[in-house]
């Protein structure tokens, strides 16, 4: 079962342009949706979410019209929102009780038979009796993606699901989305690079409401592979070298700054080659996409 985005644009009150023109075809298995904050992911989430009507443009869920189907699409999907919320005096076991309720499933011996399995699937069967609101953020996200998939969803939607999470938490919630992404369609919304290498088998960088670079993420970093330029370089000549060169990315080392430029061909003396990582491929592309933003209102 496909999701097919074809040409979606979405404008806010005041002129605020969030979706511009998005075309996408994402298959089952983990998609990755990168972009920095404001980029326009969480208004595609949720217009793929059925909680708001774009402008323009059609989405497709296999046999489905996302924008005209919306109570048919609810069946099958799965949503974490970025902020969501909880009944902090209710218990693991009661709040999931409520939900799979809600999706439907009214007999009883149903109900705690699923209820069960998800506890176990998302590892919180040892606190299945404790209050909610007593929740570390990581329990809390395996919580949520628990109640996201109550329904059986053919897709699932996680936006900035490891934001605020401890390293222990994020692997263990990251390992949790990668296992569920083996069979159905599940899109990760994040502006965390190192999310998407991890587990990604396609990915799209959005910048501004439009998508800048889609693919996979061993063929983008192939086609960044020469282009990548890495030099230490003083505090004071730091200017200069952005001034002067394609920098993507400046990191300090030992208290001076160590750069990445971007060029195809060796950009001077004392530049070593690197191999890209994603996370060159994904500043260049968002700067390359910023540069081209301004000129356009430069020439306006």
């Amino acid at each position: 079962m496909q999701l097919v985005i074809e040409n979606l644009s979405k404008t806010y009150p005041g002129g605020v342009l969030a979706l511009d023109d998005v075309s996408l075809t994402i298959s089952p298995g983990m998609f990755g949706l990168l972009g920095p904050n404001g980029a326009g992911k969480s208004t595609l989430m949720r217009t793929i979410a059925t909680l708001q009507r774009p402008d323009s443009g059609s989405i497709r869920l296999g046999d489905l019209d996302v924008l005209r189907q919306p109570d048919e699409v609810r069946k099958i999907l799965g949503y974490l929102p970025q902020e969501f919320g909880l009944y902090p005096n209710l218990s693991a076991k009661v709040v999931l009780d409520h939900f799979t309720t809600l999706k439907g499933v009214t007999r009883s011996s149903e109900r705690k038979e699923l209820v069960e399995s998800l506890l176990v699937k998302t590892n919180l069967w040892d606190s299945k009796d404790k209050a909610v609101g007593g929740f570390s953020g990581g329990m809390k996200q395996r919580l949520g993606i628990a109640i996201a998939l109550a329904g059986d969803p053919k897709l699932l939607i996680v936006d900035e699901p490891t934001a605020g999470l401890d390293p222990t938490e994020r692997h263990r919630f990251l390992n949790l989305i990668a296992e569920l992404g083996r069979d159905i369609v599940v899109i990760l919304s994040t502006h965390i690079v190192e999310d998407v290498r991890e587990l990604c088998s396609t990915m799209a960088i959005i910048h501004q409401g439009r998508v800048v670079l889609e693919g996979d993420p061993s063929t983008v970093l192939e086609a960044a592979r020469g282009k990548v330029w890495r030099k230490r370089v003083t505090r004071d000549a730091l200017e200069g070298y952005q001034r002067d060169y394609s920098v993507i990315s400046v990191r300090l080392q030992a208290g001076e700054p160590v750069i990445h430029v971007w060029s195809d061909i060796t950009p001077g003396t004392g530049f070593q080659g690197v191999e890209p990582a994603l996370e060159d491929v994904y500043f260049h592309e968002v700067g390359a996409a910023a540069l081209e933003t301004e000129a356009a209102a430069a020439g306006r």
